[in-house]
């Protein structure tokens, strides 16, 4: 970085990121799980687990999302010596140093079958969930507000997350074409960069 630049991160991105390792390792885990009887038998298992897959996706999706637009409302330009770093690097980075905490989730999911098969995976899976529409969302805004949300890489916590935490003062906004994702953190096609 040169004359004063940050390094910036999406915000969509780095929320997005999680999102498919945790409905994955849910899934796994979920269908592992209908293969024990557990305590409480399949049937009741797997009504818990659709209880807890909807009430993970909603607690996850609209959790802090006063924070979030507190935060959009109020970004700064992103300045000309900024550098936007790529949408692999913030998911390489967040799931590198999540990969301990995923693996433990995915062990407690598959745990947790032996009382109520199933639950452990959809929980973990509406987690997931929660993140994509989370991260929709904040695509959606994106596109309304016609920018796309920055936030600086050394706010984030040490595992690269935290895109909304108590060290973030503020995000920084670029135009809609900037970076390699499109609003929302997914990956851009090829034909939106032309």
């Amino acid at each position: 970085m040169v004359r004063g630049g940050q390094g910036l991160a999406r915000v969509a991105v780095v929320v997005r990121a999680g999102a498919a390792p945790l409905w994955w390792l849910g899934v796994f885990a979920a269908g592992i799980g209908m293969l024990v009887p557990g305590v409480t038998g399949r049937r009741i298992g797997v009504l818990a687990g659709a209880a807890l897959f909807i009430v993970a996706t909603a607690v996850v999706a609209f959790s802090r999302r006063k924070r979030y637009a507190a935060l959009a409302g109020a970004a700064a330009r992103a300045g000309k010596y900024d550098v936007l770093q790529d949408r692999a690097v913030t998911v390489r980075t967040w799931r590198r140093g999540h990969r301990w905490w995923l693996l433990a989730a995915f062990a407690a999911a598959l745990g947790s079958s032996f009382a109520a098969p199933a639950a452990g995976g959809m929980l973990l899976a509406g987690t997931g969930a929660g993140l994509r529409l989370k991260a929709a969302w904040l695509g959606r805004r994106e596109k309304a507000d016609d920018v796309l949300l920055w936030v600086r890489v050394d706010w984030l916590d040490r595992r690269g997350g935290g895109p909304a935490g108590k060290p973030v003062k503020g995000y920084r906004s670029t135009g809609i074409a900037a970076g390699d994702a499109a609003p929302g953190g997914a990956r851009r096609r090829t034909a939106e960069l032309v």
